[in-house]
């Protein structure tokens, strides 16, 4: 079977923007690196349901904002419409099929952006919500809204901000309309960047970009709410010098977390409990690269591909379900500037 990986990257050095490789898991390989889409800085993508629409940040002269790209020819996209403005460049974005709405976190400003989309290829601004505060670290000088996705039940939508220590959520109104209704403050300086949700949608997994743990949290769906259950390190406990925690991801049975830490470069493996949610660690393994900003499983869940920021290259792995253990395939497959890995 052929599957298809989009890769968001920084355009600072040979990268011209967008690429798609694929990943052939019969022979366990990566291959074909193709750019798909010329565009500056599109370092972190989303899709649509139906996978016609790719929705990538963009940082370019024309101004900061997010781009809507739509299926072209051989597998290539065309850029449809941009929504730009003069806020701060985002550094994460998804797609709400139910709203058709597209969500952006903007790091520089701590602000939220909510953005209409239609089929006939427009997008426009809906809601734009501004954090406020800091923390005691020396990167949590003001808000840096760093995630926002929605919860399982599509209730909400919850934030992660990096420079405040807080975890937002908010109603959305068909509209894109965001409303707070409720905050959990992780312990000072921990620095949310991302999180993901059990199997079973009851538990939040938070990770601390700044403190490179993990904060295990209780997710209430009927009023939108957190409690702290667990907080584990994401590196090991001898770890003291350059250290960042970087994404996070669950296996699909729910059985498994990942996350990927930059200046350890490695990934961090965790069993999940299957009683309380809380975990326990598996092991640490290399990437076999410079700084791991970001990586993704595969559908079937078999592999896993982990993109490099600063050695250009991607590293795949075969996971096993049961152990939850990762075994390297390939560690020098070329992909310039790295730090969005999606898989189609």
């Amino acid at each position: 079977m052929k599957e298809t990986i989009y890769l968001g990257t920084y355009t600072k050095g040979d990268s011209k923007g967008i690429y798609k490789i694929t990943l052939d898991t019969e022979n366990k390989t990566l291959e074909d690196l193709t750019l798909v889409a010329e565009a500056g800085h599109p370092t972190y993508l989303t899709l649509s349901d139906d996978r016609s629409y790719l929705y990538g940040i963009l940082r370019e002269d024309g101004g900061n904002g997010v781009g809507m790209f739509k299926t072209a020819d051989e597998g290539t996209f065309e850029r449809v419409a941009t929504a730009t403005d003069d806020t701060a460049s985002p550094c994460y974005v998804s797609y709400d099929a139910e709203r058709s709405l597209v969500y952006a976190a903007h790091y520089g400003n701590g602000t939220l952006s909510v953005y209409s989309t239609s089929k006939d290829g427009s997008i426009s601004l809906a809601d734009r919500v501004q954090h406020e505060g800091s923390g005691v670290h020396e990167n949590q000088d003001g808000p840096h809204a760093h995630f926002i996705d929605l919860t399982p039940d599509k209730k909400y939508a919850v934030a992660c901000d990096l420079g405040t220590d807080e975890v937002y959520t908010y109603s959305i109104s068909d509209q894109g309309t965001l409303t707070e209704v409720g905050r959990y403050h992780t312990k000072p300086g921990t620095g949310p960047r991302h999180l993901v949700f059990s199997k079973d949608g009851t538990k939040a997994y938070v990770l601390g970009e700044l403190s490179s743990e993990v904060v295990v949290l209780n997710y209430d769906s009927s009023n939108g709410s957190f409690d702290h259950i667990q907080t584990i390190s994401s590196i090991p406990e001898d770890r003291e010098e350059f250290k960042w925690g970087a994404a996070i991801r669950m296996s699909n049975d729910g059985k498994f977390l990942y996350v990927s830490n930059r200046g350890h470069d490695s990934i961090a493996v965790f069993k999940v409990s299957p009683t309380d949610g809380t975990l326990e660690v598996v092991e640490y393994v290399s990437t076999e690269g410079k700084t791991p900003r970001d990586f993704d499983l595969d559908p079937t869940n078999q592999f896993v591909v982990v993109g490099h920021q600063d050695s250009d290259n991607l590293t795949l792995f075969e996971r096993d379900s049961d152990s939850g253990k990762l075994t390297l395939l390939e560690k020098d497959v070329y992909a310039p500037e790295v730090v969005g890995v999606t898989f189609a």
